[in-house]
């Protein structure tokens, strides 16, 4: 008898599509369709689903292309419920981070075709956001007639084997310190624990000490984080090193300062800046200016 396939040899192959409800038919129909111009493919029209208490719906699709859709439940008699009844004309930044996580991103492949699709829906009246670099991608943001929040996204750089190794490493320190804190009747409450686990855990990987320096920065070797280093680079009491495989250090023992505006960064990356890893404190961390502490 065949085995069951291992999760290494299983694979998905792309998503199909992503589903949520909606209080605003025609409205919904009409942003898709005609504003977005998603092509209306498939509508299912149903008598419930077989509970008494499961509603009448429509559930219907729209192409959002390469094989995708993002479809629509609408529960015939229901209302808005009140979590939702502000959200639609709220503008298009983060006002809610529990319910705004849920959201749907397009990609487009270039500059000039995100900026073609923020001209274009600001000429419908829709309010857009400027473009927003994360790191690895440049997104503009806005609302759909229920208030869910879209991202149109361009791509700044592949995703190599270097952000893997580290995504696996930051998401390892994560766990290590939940586990940890969750011992003694604690939560993981800031980003800081995450970036000092982290920090320990390529410290050991170098077999590296705090003893010789109290500061120690692990930077990530991938462009959006360069001006960081080359900052380092520019200060008397930083020594940068690019030993590390795919880190650069920067170490220093003495408090050390550095400035958003400075390092040409936006917001989204700035707030990132330590993801490396970090010994040492953050004493401080404002919108422009960051200053580092010995632990």
């Amino acid at each position: 008898m065949n085995s069951p396939e291992t999760p290494s040899r299983l694979r998905l192959h792309g998503v199909d599509h992503t589903a949520r409800p909606t209080w605003k038919l025609r409205e919904t129909v009409e942003f898709y369709r005609d504003i977005m111009g998603l092509p209306l493919i498939h509508t299912i029209s149903a008598r419930g689903w077989g509970p008494a208490t499961h509603p009448d719906f429509l559930h219907f699709f729209f192409d959002s292309g390469n094989g995708s859709s993002i479809a629509f439940f609408y529960y015939l008699g229901s209302s808005v419920p009140e979590g939702m009844q502000n959200r639609p004309g709220q503008p298009p930044v983060p006002s809610d981070h529990i319910f705004d996580a849920t959201h749907t991103s397009w990609l487009v492949d270039t500059k000039e075709e995100l900026a073609a699709w923020k001209q274009m829906l600001e000429s419908k009246g829709i309010v857009v956001s400027a473009e927003t670099a994360h790191e690895v991608i440049e997104s503009i943001y806005f609302r759909d007639p229920n208030g869910y929040f879209i991202e149109i996204t361009r791509k700044l750089r592949p995703v190599d084997a270097i952000d893997a190794n580290d995504a696996n490493l930051t998401l390892q320190a994560a766990i290590d310190y939940e586990a940890q804190a969750h011992k003694s009747g604690g939560k993981l409450t800031a980003i800081d624990s995450v970036w000092n686990t982290k920090a320990h855990l390529l410290d050991a990987q170098f077999q590296t000490s705090s003893e010789a320096s109290p500061i120690r920065i692990y930077v990530l070797n991938v462009p959006e984080f360069a001006s960081l280093v080359e900052a380092a680079r520019r200060l008397d009491s930083c020594q940068v090193s690019d030993a590390s495989g795919d880190y650069i250090t920067i170490d220093a023992r003495v408090p050390i300062e550095f400035h958003r505006k400075e390092l040409g960064l936006k917001p989204a990356v700035w707030y990132g800046l330590f993801t490396g890893g970090l010994r040492g404190r953050i004493e401080s961390f404002g919108r422009d200016t960051v200053r580092i502490v010995p632990a």
